[in-house]
């Protein structure tokens, strides 16, 4: 049995400065797929910019409770999920988190 993926959480931050959040099992593939256009509809109107947070959340079923526990956030609380990963810039590329339980 091949050993079980991590799925993760993300946000990408769009050219007119909103956040998307999505799961995916490769955030780096799934950002590059939203830059060529082949991701979201979200991306149509404002190009994706940056892969501003990404968090480790184990399996898909994980990812996918954290995805709605964010996705209901006010833009404010998101941003603070960035700016705590980046330590210093709400646009910078930083490192993972872990998915709290």
């Amino acid at each position: 049995m091949p050993p079980a993926r991590t799925w993760y959480v993300y946000l990408v931050r769009a050219e007119n400065q909103a956040l998307y959040c999505g799961i995916s099992d490769d955030p780096e593939r799934r950002f590059a797929q939203h830059r060529s256009g082949r991701g979201a509809r979200f991306f149509a109107s404002s190009p994706a910019q940056a892969l501003v947070y990404v968090e480790a959340c184990g399996d898909k079923s994980a990812a996918l409770r954290r995805e709605i526990q964010i996705k209901k956030l006010p833009k404010r609380a998101k941003e603070a999920l960035v700016l705590a990963l980046s330590g210093t810039s709400p646009v910078a590329d930083s490192g993972v988190l872990s998915c709290p339980s």
